[in-house]
């Protein structure tokens, strides 16, 4: 059976420009994703978000997984603040099954985020989750939590955002997609 490690923020300091965290928000994410790992018969471990983030990529690294998604809602500087909106998919740039599992991540959250075009993928070396992970991992911004707009779409489409991302590991893994009963 695949296994992914989920790691939704643990950055409960990171706020919502109308009220809650980055950490609470992207963990209703992961919890909405349980169902449809469960139902597509895909097994996952979670981080724990009392961990620090060297922590996280320890327990991470202790086993062998399939994927790694971190899973993110981003903010502008301060000089920009609320200006910003969309989403960011990082991947190692290389990494060619990150990359992969991020193109598929793009795939299927174009066809819900508000603004389809507003969808980047990334290469990076300087995010950790993505550095000093074994298993191919992304990270995806999930939308900007500073803009009044991105914060409300990331809060009314919670489940949408889980299912997205649920597909793309499904996807990613060759295992068929299922909806929970």
């Amino acid at each position: 059976m695949p296994k992914i490690f989920l790691s939704p923020s643990a950055q409960e300091f990171n706020r919502y420009v109308d009220g809650g965290t980055e950490e609470y928000y992207m963990n209703l994410v992961a919890d909405a994703m349980e169902p449809y790992l469960y139902a597509s018969g895909i097994d996952f471990d979670r981080n724990d978000r009392g961990k620090t983030l060297s922590q996280i990529i320890n327990d991470a690294n202790a086993q062998d997984y399939d994927l790694h998604l971190a899973i993110h809602s981003n903010a502008s500087p301060e000089s920009s603040f609320g200006q910003n909106t969309g989403v960011q998919i990082y991947y190692y740039p290389t990494s060619q099954k990150g990359k992969r599992f991020a193109n598929i991540i793009f795939g299927n959250y174009s066809t819900i985020y508000r603004e389809p075009g507003n969808i980047k993928l990334v290469p990076t070396t300087s995010l950790a989750e993505l550095k000093r992970t074994k298993a191919p991992a992304v990270l995806i911004e999930t939308a900007f939590h500073d803009n009044v707009d991105d914060a409300r779409w990331i809060r009314d489409n919670i489940d949408n955002i889980a299912r997205a991302l649920s597909k793309s590991v499904a996807d990613y893994l060759g295992v068929e997609f299922k909806e929970p009963q």
